[in-house]
C-alpha cells in the first residue's frame, strides 16, 4: 500500500526520462532515427515511425495523466508539484549538458515536462482561487 502511494506520486514522466535515457547510453544513438514502422498510406504517402517519434508519442500520453492528476487537491499533490518541478530541471540540464540528449526529441521531452510543471501550478493556483471564492 505504501509502495502504491509512492509510485502514485512520481511524475510518470521520469520513466520516458529513464527509457530515453537507457536508450541513448546503452545502444547506439542512431537507432532512434531508423524507422521502426513504414505505412503506405492511401495518399501514396509513406508514413515512417522512428523511436523518436514513438519517445514523443508516450510522453504525450504521459502528460495527459500529469495533469489528471494535478487535479487531485492534497498535501501529496504539493509533493509532486515540487517533484515535477525537480524532473524539469534534470530534463533542462541533460539536455543543455549532455551531447546524446541535445536533439529535438528531446527539448520536446523537455517541453512536455515544463508543460506538466505549468499545468500543475496553473491547476493548483485556480483550484486555490476557487476555494477561497466558496468560503465567502
Amino acid at each position: 500500500m505504501f509502495m502504491m502511494s509512492i509510485l502514485r506520486n512520481i511524475p510518470t514522466l521520469v520513466f520516458l526520462l529513464i527509457a530515453y535515457n537507457l536508450a541513448i547510453f546503452n545502444g547506439d544513438a542512431q537507432l532512434l532515427t531508423q524507422p521502426l514502422l513504414d505505412v503506405g498510406m492511401m495518399s501514396g504517402a509513406r508514413l515512417q515511425f522512428s523511436s523518436n517519434e514513438m519517445f514523443i508519442l508516450v510522453g504525450l500520453g504521459l502528460l495527459y495523466i500529469e495533469i489528471f492528476k494535478s487535479t487531485r487537491a492534497s498535501q501529496a499533490s504539493m509533493v509532486e508539484q515540487a517533484a515535477s518541478m525537480v524532473l524539469f530541471v534534470v530534463f533542462l540540464v541533460e539536455f543543455l549538458l549532455v551531447k546524446q540528449a541535445g536533439n529535438s526529441t528531446f527539448l520536446i521531452l523537455t517541453a512536455l515536462q515544463f508543460l506538466d510543471v505549468m499545468a500543475g501550478f496553473t491547476v493548483t493556483v485556480s483550484s486555490a482561487r476557487r476555494d477561497i471564492n466558496l468560503g465567502h
